[in-house]
């Protein structure tokens, strides 16, 4: 058995393409060694910012050897009157590289079994430039030189090894070698791979830690020592500080931590400014006390070893210092300011070209945020908060601070108002209508703020979609998918039933011309991808949530993400099967003749009708809906026995038409309640 290896050298990759990079070479090659039957026994993957690798273990010599049946013309084909071999038999075994003496007669046809012969994995290796490195796709691409070429960073280098051999190829023209890069100032640049086996020792000696987890847990190590010895807090289990330790992770070879600090006097900022200084702009890791206050101290890692630290340390603190002298700045400067004086430059400022300013959506979203309100019974206090915070929600994008900070919008916002005398329930809404800021983020946990992030997600994906700024593929650069996300999540979270469809009709009705080319279906579509998608991230199977977000008219996202866990949790039960497939029969029999007549108990011939129709009148699809999921399930799973009971004692489609057309009548009347689980008829029964 052999071992390969594979490292692309760039130059440096953006950090938060690494780890996906890494991946994203690990599953291409995974697929490479299938397409061609070669089997190895581990594959393990690497990178830093400026390579990524794959290591194959326990390389098999050659692919593996396959035998194909070959089915040729059927047996009375392949045989003339004669009982020679027809043209027709003769021109299969040609084209299989065999003669007729080489076929097998089963199943009245004539067969060839055609044997490959296994190809030395050498062989096959040379195609993993053309066919893995060469197909990676990125959401980044750079183009160089006169090359049509375009990759996520230019190529400087390619080592490709079995065991000791070079396996040639070359990629834009870079050939194959066994030639990598150390360190970039820790050791010469050129160093050379004796075997690929050593791959990972050889770039250790040259200070260039190869495997990303071994690198991150140095780094976590390195923190936790410092932070230990100080006894400071760093949570290292946040998402954010999780999320910078990946980032840093991705911008460093031989990782060493330090620790640095600032003038106590910034501390009277406030917290959010300090910790988006260090952790959003210098990518440093902000520390706390034993009582969570924030600390005049920072860590950070430098891409190199311990040597001349101290000058690291000072040039870091130097460049810190200048943030936060102009984070102290624009601190004060803004507190001079009323949010008049902001809202009056926030009607110039464009939202975008095609829609208008920002104040005029802040006025849409304001009219959207109060027939929200009165819907769910807003108290004349909360109506009045809301009506206050659309109006001056947006003031702070007016600031310096939001200025020179734009990861702060919101929160300043929410600061500011305080400091201006705005109530509690104000200052949170300005923050809050953000939220969620990311898939997996928080939302709103106040009523307004939610009313507010939900009429301002909303605006946004109504007057994009009229001005045909919709999201495609994998773009979408207004984050209209995020948005929709946040409208259903924060929904979601307060159990709001809302009617989006109805509610938007209006809407768009009342607001004119930067929303009447909406297209309503479309974006109610759009919103119920959103559904899919989050039902799906909960592991629900496939056809229950495409059957759950089905045949939904209004499209109250509480109801149909109910519904469709409901489906689920019964999708196990014995009688799910026959509940499903008795509402499936009536579903399509009810389809193959439209009517709406109402039903005739008189016209019924047989006591299952009576019994059916009896039992169906009872279901009030409404009431029940606003009990959840669980009492429509029940209630429509009660019909089950009067459906089969029908069924076996009636025939639809009698010869009397007005028989005939009532028995129709009654389909539709109960399809209409069936509708309200969703669409049955895409639940695969097992």
């Amino acid at each position: 058995m052999s071992t390969f290896l594979l490292e692309i050298g760039l130059e440096e990759i953006p950090a938060h393409l690494v780890t996906s990079s890494e991946a994203q070479l690990m599953t291409r090659t995974k697929s490479f060694l299938a397409e061609h039957h070669l089997s190895v026994s581990n594959i393990q993957p690497y990178s830093t910012p400026r390579r990524l690798a794959v290591l194959l273990v326990d390389v098999a010599a050659e692919s593996e050897p396959l035998s194909e049946e070959k089915r040729g013309p059927a047996i009375e084909r392949a045989k003339d009157d004669h009982g020679d071999w027809s043209k027709a038999a003769q021109g299969f075994a040609r084209g299989q590289g065999a003669t007729p003496e080489d076929f097998e007669i089963h199943d009245g046809y004539v067969w060839l079994t055609k044997h490959t012969a296994g190809i030395p994995a050498a062989n096959i290796l040379t195609s993993i430039g053309e066919e893995v490195v060469a197909q990676m796709k990125f959401t980044t691409y750079m183009k160089w030189a006169n090359n049509a070429f375009l990759y996520v960073r230019p190529i400087r280098w390619v080592v490709a090894l079995l065991d000791a051999a070079v396996i040639d190829f070359n990629i834009l023209e870079v050939q194959t070698g066994r030639v990598t890069r150390g360190h970039r100032f820790l050791s010469n640049e050129a160093v050379t791979i004796a075997h690929a086996e050593s791959y990972v020792e050889t770039l250790k000696a040259a200070h260039v830690i190869v495997n990303a987890t071994t690198r991150k847990n140095k780094i976590q190590s390195q923190l936790e020592a410092i932070v230990s010895q100080n006894n400071w807090v760093l949570d290292l289990n946040s998402d954010a500080t999780q999320d910078l330790l990946e980032e840093v992770n991705n911008i460093v070879e031989w990782p060493t931590a330090f620790a640095g600090s600032f003038d106590n006097k910034y501390l009277d900022l406030p917290d959010e400014v300090l910790m988006t200084s260090m952790r959003e702009h210098q990518r440093f890791f902000y520390v706390k006390d034993q009582s969570n206050n924030l600390l005049p101290h920072f860590l950070s890692v430098r891409n190199g070893n311990s040597e001349h630290l101290n000058n690291v340390i000072a040039g870091n603190e130097k460049v810190l210092v200048a943030r936060l002298e102009d984070a102290e700045f624009f601190y004060h400067e803004d507190q001079q300011k009323t949010i008049a004086e902001s809202m009056s430059k926030v009607k110039k400022l464009v939202f975008h070209e095609k829609i208008g300013t920002v104040y005029e959506h802040m006025q849409r979203v304001g009219l959207l945020a109060e027939t929200l309100a009165n819907q769910l019974h807003f108290d004349d206090a909360q109506k009045a908060d809301l009506a206050r915070v659309s109006d001056i929600y947006k003031f702070d994008l007016m600031t310096g601070m939001v200025g020179e900070f734009d990861e702060l919008q919101g929160i300043m916002g929410e600061h500011y108002a305080k400091l201006f005398g705005e109530n509690r329930a104000v200052a949170s809404a300005i923050r809050e209508h953000y939220m969620p800021t990311s898939a997996n983020g928080d939302v709103a946990e106040t009523a307004v703020g939610a009313v507010l992030a939900i009429a301002d997600k909303l605006d946004a994906i109504v007057t994009f979609f009229s001005a045909n700024l919709i999201p495609s593929g994998s773009n979408d650069p207004y984050g209209l998918r995020r948005a929709a996300t946040g409208v259903v999540r924060t929904l979601q979270s307060k159990q709001w039933h809302v009617a989006l469809r109805p509610l938007l009709i209006e809407f768009i009705k009342a607001t004119g011309t930067v929303t009447e080319n909406a297209d309503l279906t479309a974006i109610m579509t759009f919103i119920l991808d959103r559904v899919r998608k989050l039902a799906l991230d909960d592991d629900l199977r496939q056809d229950i949530v495409a059957a759950g977000t089905a045949m939904m008219t209004d499209v109250d996202v509480i109801y149909i993400a109910d519904r469709t866990q409901v489906l689920a949790k019964h999708a196990d039960d014995n009688d799910f099967r026959d509940i499903i497939e008795a509402l499936t029969r009536v579903s399509r029999l009810a389809m193959k003749q439209v009517t709406e007549g109402r039903v005739a108990e008189s016209l019924f011939e047989n006591k299952t009708e009576q019994a059916l129709f009896s039992a169906t009148k009872k279901i009030d699809l409404k009431a029940l809906e606003l009990q959840g999921g669980e009492a429509v399930y029940n209630a429509l799973a009660e019909l089950q026995a009067p459906i089969a009971a029908y069924f076996d004692a009636t025939m639809v489609n009698a010869d009397d038409e007005l028989i005939k057309n009532n028995r129709y009548a009654q389909l539709h009347m109960i399809n209409n309640l069936i509708s309200g689980l969703g669409d049955l008829e895409k639940i695969v029964l097992k």
